[in-house]
């Protein structure tokens, strides 16, 4: 992407990535003249939310769609078919739809693909389907040319229906921001296993369902919770970012509150990768109104995937659209990514 922002001619591997590149693309080749078709007062493709929410009666139609192209296609603590589900069905818990009505799974296979590798994918599937309490519905299966793809793509679908849809822009000054569980995980895990890296730690994925834990969030805070976004690719710093530019607030972040398993933290000082933009694979980022952030921490810690939870800093009046890290020592802003500084993590 050029100085001034502009998509370059040719689309590289950063601009699927997340972080300012994807984003760019999306707003001047994908969006144009695609935004509309939402019932007004919906959350439709121009928000660049999660997912669409379409009022429905006196309830929301929540819709969201992704494709899955990790490599490799197996990795530490997962592997794409866990990825597809999981991802799905976080996109809709994180707009309010804690509860699938149903998903869809297509899948591009290429020629010589091992069976035995492809069954063990669907048992993946099945194992986050059951998890989640989502269920496959419809599909569609293709085989390209050998070489013509690299082993493996998933595209899932996914629909729910909720009470309120939460949007990534709700934010105001004084709200809370929460993560409900460590950050760089996935990422690092990935990078880990591509590249045959012999480090110190169990570097795994934590890839799963997370509708449960939003399940909590919500009763415990009811419309107290105002915003939440997956930090997946780009990592915490992107959602941060973008929660903070649609809401026009700025973010102050406590650096040591942030939680970062001493792996991963010792694995990224090595490496000099930041973990918070590396992506995080079943975690989420919520921004819920002062009074009732204790109740809802609560909530997230009293589920088995939100043990690590924390609150992490709080929104601010001045320094909109940026992200400030306070380090203990002093205050810088996070500059946000170009994108993941992994391409292909989910």
């Amino acid at each position: 992407m050029s100085r001034r922002g502009v998509v370059d001619e040719k689309i590289g591997l950063k601009y699927g990535a997340g972080g300012r590149a994807m984003r760019a693309l999306i707003e001047q080749v994908c969006l144009p003249g695609l935004g509309g078709g939402v019932t007004p007062g919906g959350i439709g493709l121009a928000a660049m939310d999660d997912g669409a929410a379409i009022p429905v009666g006196d309830r929301w139609l929540v819709v969201t769609t992704d494709s899955h192209v990790v490599h490799p296609i197996f990795f530490p603590g997962g592997d794409i078919g866990r990825l597809a589900v999981s991802g799905t069905v976080n996109d809709l818990a994180v707009m309010g739809a804690t509860e699938v009505t149903a998903l869809t799974c297509a899948v591009i296979i290429e020629e010589g693909f091992p069976r035995t590798d492809l069954e063990r994918v669907y048992v993946s599937i099945r194992a986050a389907c059951e998890e989640a309490g989502a269920p496959i519905v419809t599909g569609d299966t293709k085989v390209m040319g050998r070489g013509e793809i690299d082993g493996l793509v998933l595209n899932t679908a996914g629909v729910g229906f909720c009470s309120r849809p939460v949007p990534d822009s709700g934010l105001a000054p004084g709200d809370v921001l929460i993560v409900t569980g460590t950050v760089g995980d996935h990422g690092m895990a990935i990078m880990a296993a591509r590249h045959a890296l012999s480090l110190d730690g169990d570097l795994r994925s934590v890839v799963a369902p997370i509708n449960g834990v939003i399940r909590a969030a919500l009763s415990a805070g009811g419309r107290g919770v105002v915003a939440m976004k997956d930090p997946t690719r780009g990592g915490l710093s992107s959602a941060l970012h973008e929660m903070a530019q649609k809401s026009h607030v700025g973010i102050l972040i406590e650096e040591g509150a942030v939680p970062v398993r001493p792996d991963v933290r010792g694995a990224s000082d090595l490496l000099g990768i930041d973990p918070l933009v590396m992506a995080s694979e079943g975690k989420a980022v919520i921004g819920v109104r002062h009074d009732f952030a204790d109740a809802v921490l609560d909530a997230i810690r009293a589920h088995p995937l939100g043990r690590d939870a924390a609150r992490i800093g709080r929104c601010i009046d001045r320094h909109e659209g940026s992200v400030i890290l306070d380090t203990g020592f002093g205050r810088r802003i996070l500059a946000e990514p170009e994108g993941e500084p992994l391409p292909r993590i989910c």
